[in-house]
């Protein structure tokens, strides 16, 4: 093996012959080093041959002693003095808000390394509910109720500890065309016959916003041109829409004014929380997290991106 050959964590599950739970196990507590490139997590090739030498000298070491094996045991956790490293804190979500509240954990918090997977906002709670997050970022709104994030939040993650902290309010509606030709000014013109949409993925926020106004509006999704061509990011809905192949889409102010070319008309204000999993071994830096979302440094680089209200950051909504 060459120091530049890395492993996905299905294929680490492969080659230890254990589950790709038991392989962000490991990861989440400092025992596999790991790194993320885009949305998956991988592995160096020398970091996984040195966790599998310590695994065998520990299992030799047992054996030595004459104290029966029963499984591989556990390694110091990233954070211990005696490991050298860090332990991961795997954040999930999609805005830059978080790439920043990363840098700040990496900078404030001793013993813990950010490391961010950029998914949706229902697959971020589900791979919470599944132990493979520690934060996760979520704007989903119930149209119902006309609530965001705590009903999906109190359904999928039940059993489970957790703090639900506000991080940012936001305006999200529709990407139109410059001068916005087709007279969309709110969910009810989705109606207009011939229009031709581009949509995100599944289990995105704007995904589901869009799904449950369409169900709150009695507009069927198979009516809609362009229902089923998804994007994986705002950006990308952006796009497809200055470049006129698509009238519409669903998604937030700031990418609208980064792609250019297309216009903005508000329909929603978002609200942008994050769920903290309460584990024994998180809450050490649980706190510290709350002290950096109410600090004035990380709040004064927020300011600066256009589109974000900032009166609710740092409020604890639910706690369990």
């Amino acid at each position: 093996m060459t120091e530049e050959m890395s492993y996905t964590t299905e294929e680490i599950a492969k080659l230890l012959r254990i589950s790709k739970l038991t392989v962000y196990d490991l990861i989440k507590k400092g025992e596999l080093p790991a790194y993320r490139v885009g949305k998956q997590m991988r592995v160096d090739s020398t970091d996984l041959e040195a966790y599998k030498r310590r695994s065998k000298e520990a299992v030799a070491a047992h054996e030595e002693s004459g104290k029966p094996v029963h499984s591989v045991p556990s390694f110091p956790a990233a954070s211990s003095p005696a490991s050298g490293s860090r332990r991961p804190i795997v954040i999930t979500g999609q805005d830059v808000s978080l790439d920043i509240l990363a840098k700040h954990m990496e900078k404030n918090i001793p013993g813990v390394r950010p490391l961010r997977a950029y998914v949706g906002s229902l697959d971020s709670l589900i791979a919470m509910y599944r132990g493979e997050s520690d934060i996760v970022s979520t704007h989903l709104l119930d149209g119902d109720t006309g609530e965001y994030n705590l009903p999906y939040i109190r359904k999928l993650l039940i059993g489970s500890s957790y703090l639900v902290v506000n991080l940012l309010s936001r305006q999200a509606g529709f990407y139109v065309r410059k001068g916005n030709p087709k007279k969309l000014y709110g969910w009810d013109d989705l109606k207009q016959p011939g229009l031709r949409i581009v949509n995100r993925e599944r289990g995105s926020g704007a995904r589901v916003l869009l799904d449950e106004q369409l169900r709150l509006n009695g507009i069927p999704s198979s009516g809609l041109a362009g229902y089923d061509r998804e994007e994986n990011n705002h950006l990308g809905v952006a796009g497809k829409v200055a470049s006129g192949e698509a009238d519409a889409g669903v998604g937030i102010e700031k990418a609208a004014a980064i792609v250019g070319g297309v216009d903005f008309v508000p329909l929603a204000k978002e609200r942008y929380d994050l769920v903290l999993l309460k584990r024994p071994d998180n809450l050490p830096w649980i706190e510290s997290v709350l002290a950096i979302l109410r600090s004035e440094s990380f709040l004064s680089e927020l300011r600066s991106i256009a589109g974000y209200d900032l009166s609710l950051t740092g409020r604890i909504l639910l706690e369990t």
